[in-house]
């Protein structure tokens, strides 16, 4: 693991500390948030393989905890914790034989976001993220099976990291979501992941509701 990675992680571990214990300052103003969501994702990677058509989203979900610690009137950090499925579907034609592949890339992320409130009800977002990759498989259905195949993991990269953005409109303690996150890493690692995807990056959507629990 190179130097960047280890300090993505490092920084992860430090801000996941953040999602457990509100700084006492923020705690005195009254005004730190700490709650859970969770929803809808909606996945792409482009990937050039061929016999590979009509590629298109894999639609799964993600759950998490996230605490907002103020620093002004109208800005705040929050860090995130969050289980989220990524991964993308094609698919193919190739010898004669057809049928859809489903690539199933599952992570672990802690997005860390800039939030500028804009009166009492909405917020934009916007931050990086770095993800660890928990499992991977592929789903197949067509002439060559169906069924569901684990994948080493050593053929992806397992720290994934990016930039996000969006914006949050609550109703009281409860809110609604939509944020986007582009991947900067390469998802493949090895020979074979290369030869299938490339140079894919993880692009995602995000739809969100939300309960402030303070």
């Amino acid at each position: 693991m190179n130097h960047s990675k280890k300090t993505l992680l490092a920084a992860a571990l430090l801000t996941a500390g953040a999602l457990l214990f509100n700084s006492s300052d923020a705690a005195a103003q009254g005004k730190a948030r700490v709650g859970i969501k969770g929803g809808l994702t909606a996945s792409s990677l482009y990937y050039d393989s061929q016999g590979a058509t009509n590629k298109n989203e894999r639609i799964g979900f993600h759950l998490g905890v996230f605490s907002q610690l103020p620093v002004g009137e109208f800005f705040a950090i929050q860090p995130e914790l969050l289980y989220i499925t990524k991964g993308a579907s094609a698919t193919y034609n190739v010898l004669g034989f057809s049928g859809k592949n489903t690539f199933k890339l599952n992570y672990a992320e802690l997005p860390v976001l800039a939030t500028f409130k804009l009166g009492q009800a909405v917020e934009l977002q916007a931050g990086p993220y770095v993800s660890y990759l928990l499992n991977s498989n592929i789903n197949s259905n067509g002439d060559f099976g169906s069924g569901t195949s684990a994948i080493n993991r050593d053929n992806f990269n397992k720290v994934d990291y990016g930039i996000a953005g969006g914006l949050n409109l609550y109703f009281g303690k409860a809110f609604i979501g939509a944020r986007y996150e582009q991947g900067l890493q390469n998802i493949a690692n090895s020979g074979a992941a290369k030869t299938i995807l490339g140079n894919a990056k993880n692009g995602v959507g995000l739809l969100s509701v939300g309960l402030s629990l303070n």
